[in-house]
């Protein structure tokens, strides 16, 4: 028995986008059958999105593409930004107000992955509920739609 993928997108502009992300983010996760189950995995993906849309308003000035897809076993978080720079993991000393997204990012994903892009980069997480069945095979390519 194949699992069809859900997924979502919406573009967020660098002004105000990392809270709309953050709220896009929750309401779009409350559809998916383990969620209300695992509050501290919606967090862990909330605070994902949060970083990396920071990372691309503020590093690469960019406007942010969320593409969030669940497949039956992992969520993937992925952000899209225009600038082909690739992050890197900094070791902020204690009181910079920067410096440590990539390896927040890092720490609540099961895994990630950056590259570059032909217009840009993405940079994408894996989060893999413990509730949710890893049994059934995964068929892609039916996505639920794209918001705007």
């Amino acid at each position: 028995m194949g699992v069809k993928a859900m997924g979502w997108a919406h573009s967020f502009p660098v002004s105000g986008g990392v809270r709309a992300g953050r709220e896009w983010t929750r309401e779009h996760l409350e559809s998916l059958p383990w969620t209300a189950d695992e509050p501290d995995t919606v967090d862990a993906v909330v605070l994902t999105v949060s970083e990396l849309l920071t990372n691309a308003h503020i590093h690469a000035r960019s406007d942010a593409h969320l593409v969030l897809t669940w497949d039956g076993d992992c969520l993937h978080v992925s952000v899209h930004d225009e600038d082909p720079t690739l992050p890197r993991q900094r070791d902020p000393e204690s009181g910079d107000v920067s410096g440590r997204g990539v390896g927040i990012v890092r720490m609540l994903a099961d895994e990630w992955e950056m590259r570059c892009q032909r217009h840009g980069k993405v940079v994408t997480a894996c989060f893999r509920p413990v509730g949710a069945d890893a049994g059934d095979e995964h068929l892609w390519g039916d996505l639920a739609g794209e918001d705007r």
